[in-house]
């Protein structure tokens, strides 16, 4: 068994502040026995939209944020998921990226964000680079394998599929999910939907606040939501086990049983 948490909150313009913020939730969710932390998208910085103020408020993934949540991680021995803007040096824009932090204060995985939400009126692209097409990276906590993804993400099944495809039994997934007319209602049907059809678990961590629908959660293979949150700043945490991955996929063997496979393309 492996406790995993996830941690809602609505990060801010202060860096500083959201780091507290993110230690402090860390601190709630290890005192009941949580090993993994997952936090949302763009728990660094948060502006009203997307724009120059994230581009200048990014930093490098050696920077004083990710040392940061290095040292949370290390101090409460859990492996701690946080999305961050990270600055490139090939480019104007930045990456949104997931960083995975290892209670040895290293960073174990990172992910880049691959589909960017230029939709319901957003252009995330005028500011922020695609990440590159690559084998997703993933890390291993008592014998659950953990893979990331983020927000928008979760709406192209493929992608979760090659993190499967990867060895992932857990799925962690940070976003920032825009309120809007059935915005709610397509986060949870969609972060269900994908740990029904690939039997992996889902760790969901939302944004709450004005800039977030809130509604983080933990779903389990077969697509019971075993933790969850409503609108409000907290914790949630749920017992994950591999039995419990192979004991759905012997009832519902879909991943053996599919005939097309994922082909990658720029």
């Amino acid at each position: 068994m492996v406790e995993v948490a996830v941690a809602q909150f609505g990060p801010g313009q202060d860096k500083r502040v959201n780091l507290r913020t993110v230690r402090t939730l860390a601190q709630q969710a290890a005192g009941r026995g949580a090993r993994v932390v997952v936090t949302p998208e763009y728990s660094m910085f948060t502006a009203p939209a997307v724009d120059e103020r994230i581009v200048a408020a990014a930093e490098p993934l050696d920077g004083e944020f990710v040392t940061g949540l290095a040292e949370i991680a290390a101090d409460l021995n859990i492996h701690l998921v946080a999305g961050v803007a990270e600055r490139l040096s090939t480019d104007n824009r930045i990456s949104n990226t997931l960083v995975a932090l290892s209670p040895n204060d290293d960073l174990v995985a990172v992910y880049r964000k691959l589909h960017l939400y230029d939709a319901f009126g957003f252009r995330e692209s005028d500011v922020i680079r695609p990440g590159p097409i690559e084998a997703p990276e993933t890390f291993t906590v008592d014998g659950l394998t953990f893979g990331m993804q983020t927000c928008y993400d979760v709406r192209f099944p493929e992608t979760t599929r090659r993190i499967v495809d990867a060895g992932a039994n857990v799925v962690a997934l940070p976003a920032q999910w825009i309120p809007g007319p059935l915005k709610e209602d397509h986060w949870t049907t969609l972060v269900r939907a994908r740990a029904i059809e690939n039997t992996v678990y889902v760790a969901a961590a939302d944004q709450c606040g004005r800039g977030g629908a809130g509604n983080s959660m933990v779903v389990d293979p077969m697509g019971v939501v075993c933790a969850s949150l409503g609108e409000s700043v907290g914790v949630a945490t749920a017992e994950l086990s591999q039995e419990r991955v192979r004991s759905v996929r012997e009832v519902n063997p879909a991943l053996e049983l599919r005939r097309f496979g994922i082909t990658d393309h720029g």
